[in-house]
């Protein structure tokens, strides 16, 4: 029997490599080849080239400065998830939806279809990965089992895409892309080869019809949707559904999105009815804040276009083995190392011996650079064991030479603060603020005697 070929496909930019190595040559990421096999190609990719006489003989070209009507959105009903989409969903995109296992991203889609169908939408949810019972008991807890939604349970990429074409429906949900499978190819579902050749037909599908897809995908141990990077490249928004099993909040996060702003959340809390808006997450985030106590600072942060004012808390203790530890839930591990050193360096501050844990309540990620100040202030609240003022806020960048630097938006950080009764902030100098004092922090060294000066 004949030797099948093999390539080495790289799950970050889809390049093809006739034999393994350790580095992409096309995008230079490691250890991102998977062997595939050569049956595994994409669809299409065996078809012969078209003749001379059948291409094409002109591209078409326009100007790039003509007049172009703003795309026609459709609004979900869910003012959190319109938030993130940029103002609703555009007919003829692609959406990627990850998250965890169980985190409500079949509940959140399902909410929006549901309430897309009654406003007048045609609209279609395929699962791959339940039973339609399933689906339909799912929808009868969350109240919209009257809700017009063309429901069906199937996994064949063909079969879904000729009941697609011939319904013609102006959203369709596909939970999830991991399921599904073409006969064309020699694999099984859910590898690299299933994956992105399932995706771009779905895509071409979305582009031809004016129909909006959205497909849902599984994340791994790391956090990253599963399968090629290459089918983030081809859809139009990724947007990631966060959270915390311990907690109620749920978090959907854009980190692409060609119709509206990235780094854009919206939060969600999860109940007995199905997810719920969060209005103010600001509010829910810092609500059981009990009195002030050494090593909690709360950052009044900024998420896309959003202020969101979160508790950072700090605990130092002496180690009590040989060798200190360091915790970090909700922030970066490498941020709190330079911060750490940054004190010790320029404020004399020694951690060498204790150990450090640093939490953000609320189950929040925090990504932004603004966070040091505040993590800065946590932490020098603990080492000292003097409690922050309860009616302040902190945030601003620290860099490796001690300064405190200037961060965007600090108007609307400090407007927020004031709605929710806060009237101190520790902020980098030339900040103002309305019905907010001031405390302006040049430096690691002015942080650490004024909280000194303001020690209880």
């Amino acid at each position: 029997m004949a030797r099948s070929d093999t390539v080495y496909v790289c799950q970050s930019c889809g390049g093809v490599h006739a034999k393994w190595a350790g580095r992409c040559d096309a995008c230079g990421s490691w250890n991102t080849l998977v062997e595939e096999s050569g049956a595994s190609a994409p669809l299409g990719s065996s078809a012969k080239a078209p003749s001379r006489s059948t291409r094409r003989s002109r591209l078409e070209l326009v100007d790039l400065g003509s007049a172009t009507e703003d795309p026609k959105r459709f609004e979900t009903g869910l003012r959190e998830l319109d938030r993130v989409a940029g103002g609703g969903l555009v007919p003829g995109s692609a959406v990627l939806v990850g998250g965890d296992p169980g985190i409500g991203k079949s509940t959140l889609l399902l909410q929006a279809v549901a309430l897309l169908a009654k406003a007048g939408a045609k609209a279609v949810y395929i699962s791959g990965e339940e039973a339609a019972d399933q689906v339909r008991r799912r929808a009868r807890r969350l109240g919209l089992a009257d809700a017009p939604v063309a429901l069906a349970a199937e996994t064949s990429l063909e079969v879904i895409l000729d009941g697609l074409k011939k319904e013609t429906p102006d959203i369709a949900v596909i939970d999830s892309v991991q399921t599904l499978w073409s006969d064309q190819l020699a694999a099984a579902p859910g590898t690299v080869a299933q994956v992105r050749a399932c995706a771009q037909e779905l895509v071409r599908f979305a582009k031809k019809k004016n129909t909006i897809i959205i497909l849902v995908g599984h994340v791994t141990k790391d956090g990253q949707i599963a399968g090629p990077r290459v089918v983030e490249h081809m859809v139009d928004a990724v947007l990631y559904f966060e959270g915390e099993r311990s907690h109620q909040f749920r978090i959907l996060r854009a980190v692409k999105n060609r119709f509206g702003p990235t780094d854009e959340i919206g939060v969600f809390e999860m109940v007995d009815a199905g997810l719920q808006e969060v209005a103010n997450p600001s509010a829910l985030f810092l609500d059981g804040r009990g009195e002030a106590a050494s090593g909690a600072a709360v950052f009044a942060g900024m998420e896309g276009t959003r202020p969101v004012l979160t508790e950072i808390q700090a605990l130092v203790a002496p180690a009590a083995f040989g060798t200190p530890r360091r915790a970090v839930v909700g922030w970066d591990s490498g941020r709190l190392a330079m911060v750490l050193a940054v004190l010790e360096a320029r404020c004399g501050l020694g951690f060498g011996g204790r150990d450090v844990y640093l939490n953000v309540a609320g189950g929040l990620k925090i990504n932004e650079p603004a966070a040091d100040l505040a993590v800065a202030a946590a932490l020098i609240s603990s080492f000292l064991d003097t409690p922050l003022p309860a009616e302040g806020v902190a945030f601003g960048e620290i860099s490796l030479s001690g300064d405190v630097r200037p961060v965007g938006r600090a108007d609307a950080r400090l407007k927020e603060a004031a709605k929710l009764g806060f009237n101190r902030a520790l902020a980098p100098e030339g900040v103002e603020g309305a019905g907010v004092q001031v405390d302006s922090v040049s430096t690691v060294q002015a942080l650490v005697r004024r909280l000194g000066q303001d020690a209880v």
